[in-house]
């Protein structure tokens, strides 16, 4: 018996400018089939799924079943109630921000996904402002809301990123009740486990050049010889010795309330020097809220017990003084990075703790950053524009920025997340040799217990 088709591609090709990242691209979808694409980081996930729903130019034959095929992107994008979505990365930290953000309830208006809302497990999230939302709930509400559009299919690109496992097993059960009433959907994954529904696997094939494992010493030769901060750089940070015996970070007796909520209750955390420490805890258990108060990213911060590099809150420090002592990265800011330059550029504002503006470098700090390139094989990406690049390409640039000054502290929020499993061990890599070449003090927040480096010893749960 023939199978009925409901999807065909037949030899598809896209672009970005000159650079091509698709090639005679085959495939077909059967009535019963639900089909996730997967493929190493750049090999084109992304930009097949902008493709195939008409966001992107493409060459070659596309058919579906149904004229409506709606793309539910990675990150969301969402409008305040002035009707601007230009929401900064500070801004869910900030109590008074959170009044001009819509609620979920409003967020959906007057679509009809009641059935939606309680497969997603949204029902008890109705009243709660956008802004203050976790990835998980925010990935469900991406989904809920394109389903209240009635499409033919859905693309859902990188759905489980950053999603705890309580999360990833929320987001499978509604996908796979979807699957079983004959809701048409693609997945496109970066790596790890492959839901259970998932009955066929298209494998994309990367294009990037092979780069070989880094070799034991690789770091000390290239990032403590040639990232050590001096006197040409703008923010040279804490030197060996400022501090003596005081910790890095302190926190005493911390309580970060919005409005009746309280997200951290009596917290008291103390980091020393050279300490690698795993933060963990579901979405929405506070640890995006925690590490704003050690970025001064929060301004809560100056009514708690915090003293941060040997200096109290509110003593007269600049938000700069404090972060030329720190390299970071995390989901959010991805979400806010507007760099359209150069991944030269974007590494390279992380020595002036920039977000996306170009300054001009000198040679010392050239060297700088081609060498933090160079020590996450990522020297292939040095001319290519950040926004042609795919989501983990992206990533990779943004985790090489936060090192690229050698700095005191390492914050990484979820930094292996939309990273292909070579991408992950080679950041774990990178993280071991460092650690064991000086005293670099870490903050390392993850899901997952396979994506923390060895070197971590130290563990805070929320």
């Amino acid at each position: 018996m023939t199978k009925e088709i409901v999807a065909r591609v037949n030899h598809l090709s896209a672009s970005y400018g000159s650079h091509e990242v698709l090639k005679d691209i085959s495939f077909e979808i059967g009535t019963n089939d639900c089909l996730a694409v997967v493929g190493p980081m750049g090999s084109g996930k992304t930009t097949l799924a902008k493709a195939l729903s008409g966001r992107l130019f493409r060459k070659g034959e596309v058919w579906f079943q149904g004229s409506f095929v709606l793309y539910v992107e990675q990150q969301h994008h969402f409008k305040n109630r002035s009707n601007i979505s230009e929401f900064y990365l500070q801004q869910r930290f900030n109590s008074a921000d959170s009044e001009d953000s819509y609620t979920v309830r409003e967020e959906l208006g007057e679509l009809d996904v009641a059935d939606y809302v309680a497969m997603f497990e949204l029902a008890g999230l109705l009243d709660k402002p956008l802004l203050q939302m976790s990835n998980g709930e925010n990935k469900r509400l991406q989904i809920v809301k394109a389903l209240g559009q009635r499409p033919d299919w859905l693309l859902l690109d990188n759905p489980y990123l950053g999603l705890d496992v309580a999360g990833r097993e929320v987001l499978s059960a509604g996908l796979s009740q979807l699957h079983a009433q004959g809701i048409r959907f693609i997945l496109f994954l970066s790596g790890g486990d492959i839901p259970e529904f998932v009955n066929r696997v298209y494998h994309l094939s990367g294009s990037n050049p092979v780069i070989p494992r880094l070799k034991s010493g690789v770091i000390k030769d290239t990032l403590i010889s040639r990232l050590q901060p001096g006197e040409e750089n703008d923010n040279p940070g804490l030197q060996p010795g400022d501090l003596g015996d005081s910790p890095i970070v302190s926190l005493r007796n911390v309580t970060i309330r919005y409005g009746s909520k309280t997200i951290l209750d009596q917290l008291s955390w103390t980091i020393n020097r050279g300490e690698r420490w795993v933060l963990k805890g579901p979405n929405g258990a506070g640890k995006s809220t925690l590490l704003s108060l050690i970025t001064a990213d929060n301004p809560q911060s100056y009514s708690q017990d915090i003293t941060l590099f040997g200096r109290k809150r509110g003593t007269g420090e600049s938000i700069w003084d404090i972060k030329r002592n720190i390299g970071y990265v995390s989901p959010e800011m991805h979400l806010y990075f507007k760099e359209t330059g150069t991944s030269f550029a974007v590494v390279a504002s992380g020595l002036f703790d920039l977000l996306g503006v170009t300054r001009k470098v000198n040679e010392q700090q050239t060297d700088q950053v081609d060498a933090c390139l160079a020590m996450f094989g990522l020297g292939y990406l040095r001319d290519r524009h950040f926004h042609t690049l795919s989501t983990g390409e992206q990533k990779m640039i943004l985790i090489a920025r936060a090192f690229v000054k050698n700095p005191p502290l390492l914050i990484l929020d979820e930094p292996c997340q939309g990273l292909d499993q070579e991408q992950v061990q080679w950041v774990k890599d990178v993280i071991n040799q460092l650690a064991a070449s000086s005293d670099m003090t870490l903050i390392f927040v993850s899901h997952y217990a396979e994506d923390v480096p060895n070197c971590v010893k130290f563990s805070m749960a929320l």
